[in-house]
């Protein structure tokens, strides 16, 4: 028996489709309704003084997200996208010494490497590892690339193109013993892949909750190891990093003590609430719970797609692999459209095929059913 099955109840998409697509976007809890819904009322009933609990409230969620990935209250700050926390941290570092190499692989995904590679007009170096395959990138050509002048690693946990998981322990002890910093892309792992940064000693990690952590778009998340935070002064900043935001003091930041001087303009506090239902699940299963089953229904995944004769292009070994299933044959994009209009909720990326993630509400026949509906698709 498969207790997690109990939670497909608060989903109601997975009454009538396929869901293969959490790598994504995942499924919306029912009780997003009911947070919404809360919200509004608030606004509704409290007009501006309800500001005196949502500000509070942007802490409490970065707190219920601090759990899943490990880290101390007041450490993670809650905001729009990763994009933006990836651009308050690059903001904070000062490329104007020798110490000014920014390492990661070719495989990031690609709002990493904008962000990243625009810092290069502030003089940051940029060092890009290759993938020999597209698949991966051999961890000890990104060990090499660390050296004594190395500033920051800011690198992918799981690849989205191949759901390849790279090794942190390694990378973050290499960069550290070369005095360099290291920030976890973690969007492909939280919610799917045990997570722990006080474990792990990185120094940034950021994510999000609208794909494992089936919380929406607009709740993305900075994690500061605590006790770098006072040491940063991001330039990408606004009146909510300010240490007394409703003074309105001009001309210059005076950054907040905690987590707050990482944060920018007002937050986008519809987003959180929406975003708290999904969280409160993963919270209430366990991560640990959800990598178990995941590991087995992604082997068994694997397994369909070789017996039908599909490339897989994601690792085997469970160890190094994260909640997807890359396949690829001729014409998977435009399999991949049909699978979706008939119920099968997938998508494709190019250069590495048809994304398949099975999370903790999905069936095992679900899967068979999957690689079933793409021969029949093969086939007319």
């Amino acid at each position: 028996m498969d207790d997690l099955l109990r939670w497909r109840r608060e989903f109601p998409i997975l009454e009538k489709t396929v869901y293969l697509v959490s790598h994504s976007m995942g499924a919306m809890p029912r009780g997003v309704h009911e947070a919404l819904r809360e919200y509004g009322d608030l606004w509704g009933s409290q007009s501006v003084e309800v500001w005196h609990r949502w500000l509070p409230f942007v802490i409490e969620c970065g707190d219920r997200v601090g759990r899943l990935i490990g880290a101390p209250p007041g450490s993670v700050l809650m905001s729009q996208n990763v994009s933006t926390l990836q651009a308050v941290v690059a903001s904070a570092l000062d490329f104007r010494t020798p110490r000014n190499r920014v390492v990661y692989t070719a495989l990031n995904f690609p709002t990493v490497s904008y962000v990243w590679k625009a810092q290069e007009r502030n003089g940051a170096r940029v060092t890009i590892v290759p993938s020999p395959d597209g698949i991966h990138v051999p961890t000890q050509s990104v060990l090499a690339a660390i050296d004594d002048e190395t500033l920051i690693v800011p690198i992918s946990h799981v690849l989205f193109r191949s759901s390849y998981a790279q090794d942190l322990a390694a990378i973050t002890e290499k960069a550290h013993r070369h005095g360099a910093m290291v920030l976890i892309d973690a969007y492909q792992s939280v919610g799917t892949l045990p997570v722990n940064v006080s474990e792990l000693g990185v120094d940034f990690l950021a994510g999000g909750s609208h794909k494992w952590l089936c919380g929406g778009p607009g709740a993305a998340f900075l994690y500061v190891r605590p006790d770098l935070l006072p040491k940063l002064r991001p330039a990408f900043t606004g009146w909510f990093a300010h240490r007394s935001p409703f003074a309105f003091q001009m001309p210059e930041q005076d950054y907040a003590e905690g987590i707050w001087r990482m944060a920018g303009g007002t937050p986008a506090i519809p987003s959180l609430y929406a975003a708290r239902p999904g969280h409160e699940i993963l919270l209430e299963i366990g991560v640990e719970r959800v990598r178990e089953k995941s590991v087995r229904q992604t082997e068994r995944l694997i397994a369909l797609a070789e017996e039908a004769g599909l490339t897989v292009r994601s690792p085997r070994d469970p160890a190094r692999r994260g909640g997807s299933v890359i396949l690829d044959f001729p014409g998977a994009e435009q399999v991949s459209t049909e699978l979706v209009r008939r119920g099968f909720l997938c998508d494709w990326r190019p250069g590495a095929g048809v994304r398949a993630s099975p999370h903790f509400y999905t069936k095992d026949e679900e899967l068979d059913l999957f690689v079933a509906e793409i021969q029949k698709i093969r086939r007319a």
